[in-house]
């Protein structure tokens, strides 16, 4: 017998902790802007996903109105750096409700470098940043999508496989840090190789199958 659960008789508290303990793992978006007054922000939200290729859209969602969305609404740019197991701890601190004039960087300790075409930072020790300017927020009832255009990409030449002619970032080197439920946090386990394969070549198997 399973639990049914009505969402509708729900505390909303309650839905939130059901949701992100089920929808998991969830990828982090470590996210630095800059308000209109030139202070650094930075926060990871790990409502985060891409939107779209062509173009290169990736977009977070800000749970409340966070210093993220703001400053994003007030400049039109940030930065996601990705969240490698080795930066865990600062991950984690950035998180931390400072003041708005209070920038993450300086206060947790977490060395900056310039970006190449916004003017949030980088994050200088993360693998891999991408530069967004946005694109669209959507408003969706106590929260806000926020979708970015990606127009940079920096690697770190020590996670990248290019062998094959084109950078490849591994995951076995970049290690990435997921958010699950409750204060939990998930690191890489086991990687699997599979293959998808096409539909032409399933049936030429399965006809090939069927005269043996």
């Amino acid at each position: 017998m399973r639990t049914e659960l009505d969402v509708a008789e729900l505390d909303p508290d309650v839905t939130y902790r059901l949701l992100t303990a089920s929808v998991v793992p969830r990828p982090i978006a470590w996210v630095s802007t800059r308000s209109a007054a030139g202070v650094d922000n930075l926060a990871p939200h790990s409502f985060f996903t891409i939107s779209c290729v062509r173009p290169p859209i990736v977009q977070f969602t800000s749970v409340g109105r966070k210093d993220s969305l703001r400053n994003v609404e007030e400049t039109g740019q940030f930065v996601v750096s990705f969240a490698p197991e080795w930066l865990t701890r600062v991950i984690n601190e950035s998180a931390t409700d400072f003041p708005r004039d209070e920038s993450e960087f300086d206060t947790v300790g977490i060395e900056r470098e310039p970006s190449r075409t916004v003017a949030p930072s980088r994050v200088a020790d993360s693998p891999v940043a991408l530069e967004c300017v946005l694109e669209r927020t959507i408003e969706l009832g106590d929260s806000t999508v926020v979708m970015g255009r990606v127009q940079h990409i920096a690697l770190d030449p020590a996670v990248v496989d290019d062998s094959d002619g084109h950078p490849h970032p591994r995951i076995d080197l970049m290690r990435p840090m997921a958010r699950l439920g409750r204060n939990e946090w998930g690191s890489l386990g086991e990687v699997r190789d599979i293959p998808r394969e096409p539909y032409d070549v399933r049936l030429r198997r399965q006809a090939q199958q069927a005269g043996q």
